[in-house]
């Protein structure tokens, strides 16, 4: 199953994976699976407890530090308040000033735990097999030879997100963790927070079992949102204009569906994200232009049309400008630690449901046109005096 699987990452993900077998597992303990790696690695390299789950900027920090000849780091945890470890399983780890001094399970006095997360030279494979002379075979009993001759680091995760997932009971705990931060996603508008996003996290949960990728779900969400656009270019009654604004914030709850999924089943790629980007501006476009063509046919009146292609080119400004926005928008939470207002997509289809359900088209493409128009004017003033 494991190797099955890997074939099919590597070839989504254009990256060659060798993929290693140790007839001892059962005999002997994780450090004669490390040496099995031995031939193929002259170099550093990151060594990965395959039942962990983490933040990736873990890694990324991690990796970032320089190894000074035969060194280990060891990406530490030193919250001995974190909720998330089994004390009765964790590996804990003894530093001070940054150098390793004590790992283990047993060992009484400590700092922090091992998250199972390394970046280390090939000497890690000249100590496992120093240890194993002696009949051990423990990464742990390695890293404690490391640490001896001053050779072992300790790297501070800061409270990011990590959790080892060995048995039900932590598969349930990682599953609920991974959802809580579902809802921290700092450029969302308050429609996607407060309405949008605990819809969307209930009905990722339930698809998250299921063998359903994002970029499906991004489909979806486009075919909901043509099918709401359709309704409106036309339908005529209240109903079907009713009927389409329901449909069309369905679409905008879907649509946050396929970044959940991403994140709860470790998918995310650019491409994804930029598939869904595509689709939710045609998706828009067809949207605003389903509503223009419902207020004019019933009126008319070419000043309708002009508002609908100020809403229209509004809602494509938005989403040009938004890039450079939300970045900013990221720095100023990350320096503040407050959130920022952000007029997006998730406002915008919420006033489209709004007009429809009080059958007020054209108010609806009024606020949508305005706002974003000159939403995206305040983004180029804002934009224009940062560096």
């Amino acid at each position: 199953k494991v190797s099955g699987y890997l074939n099919d990452l590597s070839g989504r993900l254009s990256v060659p994976i060798t993929i290693i077998y140790n007839d001892e597992w059962k005999e002997k303990e994780n450090g004669v699976s490390i040496l099995k790696a031995k031939k193929y690695l002259n170099e550093p390299f990151l060594l990965l407890m395959s039942d962990h789950i983490f933040d990736s900027n873990i890694l990324k920090e991690l990796s970032a530090n320089e190894l000074n000849g035969d060194e280990l780091i060891l990406a530490v945890d030193e919250n001995l308040k974190n909720k998330l470890i089994d004390i009765d399983d964790v590996t804990k780890v003894k530093q001070n000033s940054g150098k390793i001094e004590d790992i283990g399970k047993e060992i009484t006095d400590y700092n922090g735990y091992d998250t199972g997360i390394f970046y280390s030279s090939p000497a890690l494979f000249t100590a496992l097999e120093k240890i194993s002379l002696n009949g051990k075979t423990t990464l742990s009993s390695a890293v404690k030879v490391l640490a001896d001759e001053g050779k072992a680091k300790a790297f501070n995760i800061k409270n990011k997100f990590w959790i080892d997932v060995d048995d039900p009971a932590a598969l349930k705990k990682a599953e609920k963790e991974l959802i809580n931060l579902l809802k921290e996603k700092p450029t969302d508008g308050p429609v996607s927070r407060y309405l949008n996003r605990p819809l969307s996290i209930r009905i990722s949960k339930l698809l998250s079992r299921f063998n359903i990728t994002p970029n499906q779900i991004s489909s979806f969400s486009f075919i909901l949102s043509i099918a709401a656009a359709a309704i409106f270019f036309f339908g005529r009654s209240y109903f079907w204009l009713l009927t389409g604004g329901i449909i069309a914030q369905l679409s905008s709850v879907i649509d946050g569906c396929d970044g959940e999924i991403a994140r709860l089943k470790f998918m995310k790629s650019k491409y994804g994200g930029w598939f869904d980007a595509v689709l939710d501006r045609y998706a828009d476009a067809f949207l605003l232009l389903g509503l223009t063509w419902n207020i004019y046919s019933l009126n008319n009146l070419l000043s309708y049309l002009l508002i609908g292609f100020f809403a229209i080119i509004g809602s494509f400004m938005l989403s040009y400008t938004a890039d450079k926005y939300d970045e900013l928008m990221r720095n100023k939470i990350n320096e503040t630690g407050k959130r920022l207002f952000r007029l997006g997509r998730d406002i915008r289809l919420f006033i489209i449901f709004l007009g429809a359900v009080t059958n007020q088209v054209l108010i609806a493409l009024i606020l949508i046109a305005l706002t974003s128009n000159v939403e995206v004017i305040r983004r180029l003033i804002v934009c224009r005096d940062e560096k």
